[in-house]
């Protein structure tokens, strides 16, 4: 399991030969990581988070934080002793060797092109009520959610035809359009290299960050501490679940932790950067829920018979149905929503506008990390050599880019934002609990090495870190779980049927690719977000 280890050293001539220009202080790698990690789950999944724990979902923040915070400086130290491409991939090949490499690089699928259809799942949500409040156009529940084509799945595989079924048929879609077009788009733009200026970026930055500022300061004073009763109706089960979907909005940090090797003094700026941006958020987003909360409440909905209904499922779709928009567990725009019924209407619209604006740019930025991952991989011997293919013209590895864009639209077109949210932090979890284990055992196997940035207190910090990350995956849904297995199981057949035999380091042939500069073979664009791949 252990063989085939990647030459640390040979990963590290890449770097050596960048030797980049360390300039990235505290206060700019705190902002960095801000920019980073709002954009996505505080947008997307506040609803999600309020079926499964209610009020409680305070805490769920506060948990997913906290292993955030401590994943994220296991992350660091890897991220400056091995500054190249490929993320906790190339950091596994390094120390764990080539099986468990491809079993993270397996799973980063998951937290990447699914994490960019859940994103775009949400951004469909709030251009549909831009649509609806600014254009008076309502377009059809056959292309906005694909709960009639769910429902009618499941029938097919002998559920029940309960009335929440033929409910889920009657007023369900059968393809989330939106969804799968600014997918489609974004695709569009990473194969064609348009560049989108370091500006345009910092502008949509700070469109972020006032629209959830200027919805803290609204919603705040017309708090009712009655909505916080009960604070967890589900118990704390229920604030695990919401926490392991909440995860999902975190997400992010490691655009700090991947500048390790342009920070100034980064054994002291690097913590500040890491743990200041996550806690800015997580007050960001612990403001944000309590104005959801104590504005419009946050109680989830149940059955009949007194049970929670499940996040994305057609008996929650029947449901509100049924409450008629009276739940902030029902909207797909929960920001929006809540300003528009605490009497802020347009306010609200704009909040919607901000998250219009922001959420494409993270969808872009998701997918370009897919095709990176993919890409190394592919140089790497492990996928097929086609997907690291450069267009003759655009000079972006475009092979790569359309297949994961195609599979991206289909995932946002047929599912439920929640279901993509924690199929993603299933992947996500994996590999940063790899990453923490693999700091332990390079500290361990090497311990002489040069570390830019070290992980205080390892020997404690690497653990919580691995067994937070296990603790949130075991509170995924069991579906959740189970599909994240199976596709573990594809992934060693992939592995063993071509992978294995064509792999670069079996064959001897590691130098081809590490001691090249870690670009393509031709010199590339910048892409949209400004990245640039000759960095």
């Amino acid at each position: 399991m252990f063989g085939r280890v990647k030459s640390l050293d040979a990963i590290l001539a890449t770097a050596e030969k960048k030797s980049l220009h360390r300039s990235l202080g505290a206060f700019q790698l705190t902002m960095l990581g801000v920019g980073a990690i709002i954009g996505t789950g505080i947008f997307v999944l506040t609803a999600e988070a309020a079926q499964k724990a209610g009020p409680g979902m305070l805490i769920s923040f506060i948990i997913a934080g906290f292993v955030c915070a401590v994943a994220a400086l296991c992350y660091a130290e890897m991220a400056s002793m091995v500054p190249v491409s490929g993320s906790a991939y190339t950091y596994s090949y390094a120390v764990m060797g080539e099986l468990l490499a491809w079993m993270v690089g397996w799973a980063l699928v998951l937290e990447y092109a699914v994490a960019a259809g859940a994103v775009a799942v949400g951004w469909s949500g709030y251009f549909v009520g831009l649509l609806r409040e600014y254009l008076g156009i309502t377009l059809p529940a056959e292309l906005v959610n694909a709960d009639a084509l769910i429902a009618q799945i499941k029938l097919a595989f002998g559920a029940t035809n309960s009335e929440a079924i033929q409910t889920a048929i009657a007023t369900g879609g059968f393809v989330n359009l939106p969804a799968a077009i600014i997918a489609l788009l974004v695709t569009w733009l990473l194969v064609i290299g348009t560049k989108e200026s370091a500006y345009i970026n910092a502008v949509l930055v700070m469109v972020k960050i006032t629209a959830l500022t200027l919805f803290v300061i609204l919603a705040l004073p017309v708090m009712n501490s009655a909505n916080f009763e009960p604070f967890a109706p589900l118990g704390f089960g229920g604030i695990s679940a919401a926490a392991a979907s909440i995860f999902f909005a975190y997400v992010g940090f490691d655009a700090v932790s991947t500048a390790a090797e342009e920070t100034k003094n980064p054994q002291r700026n690097m913590p500040i950067g890491l743990i200041g941006s996550l806690a800015i958020c997580t007050v960001f987003y612990i403001l944000v829920a309590s104005g959801v909360i104590g504005s419009v409440g946050a109680q989830p909905l149940f059955d009949a018979a007194g049970n929670a209904l499940a996040p994305g499922s057609t008996e929650l779709a029947a449901a509100c149905v049924t409450d008629a928009g009276k739940s902030v567990v029902c909207s797909k725009e929960a920001l929006a929503w809540t300003l528009r019924e605490i009497g802020w209407q347009q306010i609200g619209n704009l909040v919607g506008l901000a998250a219009g604006l922001a959420l494409p740019s993270v969808i872009l930025m998701m997918m370009f990390g897919q095709t990176r991952i993919f890409f190394v991989m592919s140089r790497d011997g492990l996928l097929p050599e086609v997907l690291s293919k450069v267009h003759p013209k655009y000079h972006t590895p475009h092979v790569v880019t359309v297949i994961t864009g195609i599979f991206v639209a289909i995932f946002a077109a047929l599912f439920p934002v929640g279901a993509l949210a924690d199929i993603s932090n299933s992947g996500t979890l994996f590999a940063f609990a790899m990453v923490a284990i693999a700091v332990l055992m390079l500290r361990k196997r090497d311990p002489s090495r040069t570390r830019p940035f070290r992980t205080p207190a390892v020997w404690l910090v690497s653990p919580l870190a691995a067994f937070g990350c296990l603790y949130l995956f075991w509170s995924l849904s069991g579906y959740t779980k189970l599909l994240f297995v199976g596709w573990a199981v594809i992934g060693l057949i992939v592995y063993f049927a071509y992978s294995r035999k064509r792999s670069h380091v079996g064959r001897g042939l590691v130098e081809v690719h590490e001691m090249d500069a870690d670009v393509p073979p031709q010199p590339v664009p910048p892409l949209p977000g400004g990245i640039d791949l000759n960095d």
